[in-house]
């Protein structure tokens, strides 16, 4: 990729926790690619493992204040005081990620049409094997749960369990939409 000192809008959307140093990565790779950081954007919505956490989200509540915060930076920017001197949140070095232990399976119901294998974003469930997951590729993001029609994809229900149980004090209260300019 290529800026050439181009306009950024950096947005990430996650799951009612937080989304820890999405935003330094982000700016640091674009930065690095001649863009120019100008405005920024964390959206809440439904949690992609646990989905109690934000369920619903994000509501009406939510895109109201999406479209404020896209009034805003439009109207900064149309203004000329978008100066490309973004501070956002986040920490350098980035925090150690070690991955999400729960990887979706196939289970006896998989009919192996092949959806869940064109939806998956990282191509960690191979087109002529859709019953099968590369445990090592795959993020952990839920897409192919939430596409297979016969419902034959899940994780185990014990870890999910003590996933949420990790998760609760951290996802229980609502979290706010942030627009950093």
């Amino acid at each position: 990729m290529k800026g050439n000192q181009a306009g950024a809008i950096l947005i990430t959307v996650y799951g009612n926790r937080a989304y820890d140093d999405t935003f330094a990565e982000l700016q640091d790779v674009l930065e690095g690619s001649g863009f120019s950081c100008m405005a920024a954007v964390a959206a809440v919505a439904e949690h992609s493992i646990m989905r109690q956490f934000a369920k619903g989200r994000p509501d009406l509540k939510d895109k109201e204040e999406i479209l404020k915060f896209a009034a805003e930076i439009r109207s900064k920017m149309e203004a000329g005081a978008l100066t490309g001197e973004l501070r956002l949140p986040g920490n350098r070095p980035y925090r150690e990620y070690g991955g999400v232990p729960m990887k979706p399976q196939s289970g006896r119901s998989c009919i192996k049409c092949g959806l869940c294998a064109k939806e998956c974003p990282v191509e960690a469930i191979p087109y002529d094997r859709p019953n099968k997951t590369d445990t090592d590729t795959c993020i952990s993001c839920m897409r192919c749960i939430s596409v297979c029609p016969q419902k034959a994809r899940s994780v185990s229900k014990i870890l999910l369990g003590a996933g949420s149980m990790k998760l609760k004090k951290a996802c229980s209260e609502r979290k706010k939409n942030e627009l950093f300019v």
